[in-house]
């Protein structure tokens, strides 16, 4: 199949759902939308935000989840974006490189953990390597009273989403519209 016949069928694609009533997020891209005006209304993607947790903390991050998609930010988290059958490592790789930023939730259920979630942690300061110095990627955010690795802490300040949640989501808010980078 060329260029051309696949660039079709995605557009036919596209103008079918939005004729249907319904939006069309191309990621990386942003989301188009049928508007009753103009025919359709396209919205550049906003920042893109990996959040990386252990699943006793499910709960606490798809809150945070939420709050930043409420804020207009495009949150990624495996247990919303992954699809069946999808290779998911591969999948977290791709969505740590292309996010704008990482937010790594730190709590008592994750700071010994083994596996995925300091696994993903050592793939996103490796990815913060290939940056400029003060160009803000990695964001260590506490959920509780735990301790922050000292690997971590010796070169990032984090973010405490306790004891006053909102206090937290706003600093990390503001921090994130002021540094992102320009699309």
């Amino acid at each position: 199949m060329d260029e051309m016949s696949s660039a079709s069928q995605l557009a036919q694609i596209v103008l079918a759902r939005l004729a249907r009533g319904q939006a069309v997020e191309v990621d990386g891209l942003g989301v188009f939308y049928p508007d009753a005006e103009r025919g359709v209304r396209f919205e550049p993607r906003s920042a893109q935000i990996f959040l990386a947790y252990v699943k006793e903390d499910q709960a606490a991050v798809e809150r945070l989840y939420d709050a930043l998609e409420a804020e207009g930010f495009s949150p990624w988290m495996d247990a919303r974006k992954l699809l069946p059958g999808q290779n998911w490592p591969r999948a977290i790789e791709t969505a740590i490189e292309t996010s704008d930023f990482f937010v790594a939730c730190f709590s008592t259920n994750s700071v010994d953990k083994k596996g995925g979630f300091p696994a993903e942690i050592r793939y996103a300061l490796d990815c913060a390597r290939h940056m400029p110095l003060d160009e803000i990627f990695v964001i260590p955010v506490r959920l509780d009273a735990c301790r922050v690795p000292r690997a971590i802490q010796r070169e990032i300040q984090y973010i405490d989403l306790f004891p006053a949640w909102e206090c937290g989501l706003h600093r990390l808010i503001a921090m994130i519209r002021h540094r992102r980078p320009a699309a």
